[in-house]
């Protein structure tokens, strides 16, 4: 598993740094509407349940749920895990991916959910043939709040601000800004890694179905050539025994 930092300031810190004491944490997890990919949704639900149970485990106080983006990522979550399933959005990719449908997506998520933290789960593009499964963190702005309160984070004091906005209206902007971004960022990576497990598929089914047609032509040949050999069998030996008789 891969958790990366995102952000360029160090107030934007993945949610278990020390100190940081987070009890309402949303797994969200990105899958696709379409199959014939490989294991690409498969690898995504995996870690998103391994999350749930480490959330479990931490203690009775954590409490976790999912938010799934994709068919796919939901009809396996759906399985046994619907009654922690607090939002699902479905049909994205018919629609171009653009930082305007990533913004759109953040502002549906954070008007209908309540988060201290949101785990990102998606896929990492590496080559055509390879991907790896990564997880960024998103804090929400009582989170970031609660963080330089404590000192475990900067203090935006230490920061140049433009402008009449407070201390909590920067970080509410921040959060959303950063949860978009992120994001966004995510939905690219996870639809090349799609792409190219989706080619890597359908080019080892491609090898599979042009092997077993080879095998199909074999066997039909020999069972052919079988027949035609046992017919000129029959009419020898039938001329043979007109000619003795």
């Amino acid at each position: 598993m891969q958790c990366r930092e995102f952000g360029v300031l160090p107030l934007l810190t993945k949610f278990d740094s020390p100190g940081v004491d987070v009890k309402k944490k949303v797994i969200l997890t990105l899958s696709s509407d379409k199959g014939l990919c490989g294991g690409i949704n498969s690898t995504s639900v995996k870690f998103s349940k391994a999350l749930m149970r480490l959330t479990a485990a931490s203690g009775p106080d954590k409490e976790a749920s999912y938010i799934v983006i994709g068919e796919k990522g939901k009809a396996q979550l759906q399985r046994d895990s619907r009654k922690n399933i607090k939002m699902f959005i479905t049909e994205t990719q018919k629609l171009p991916i653009n930082f305007s449908l990533a913004s759109t997506l953040t502002d549906e998520i954070l008007r209908t959910v309540q988060f201290d933290a949101i785990h990102l789960v998606f896929n990492k593009f590496q080559t055509v043939v390879s991907y790896l499964p990564t997880v960024a963190t998103i804090l929400s702005p009582e989170t970031m709040a609660n963080g330089v309160e404590t000192g475990k984070m900067s203090d935006l004091s230490n920061y140049e601000i433009e402008g009449s906005e407070t201390q909590a209206e920067v970080l509410q902007n921040l959060s959303e800004f950063q949860f978009a971004s992120v994001l966004y960022n995510a939905m690219l990576e996870n639809a090349c890694s799609e792409m190219g497990a989706r080619m890597s598929a359908m080019d080892n089914s491609a090898k599979n179905a042009s092997d077993m047609l080879d095998r199909l032509t074999l066997s039909y040949n020999r069972s052919r050539q079988a027949q035609i050999t046992t017919e000129l069998i029959e009419i020898i030996s039938g001329a043979a025994a007109l000619e003795a008789s």
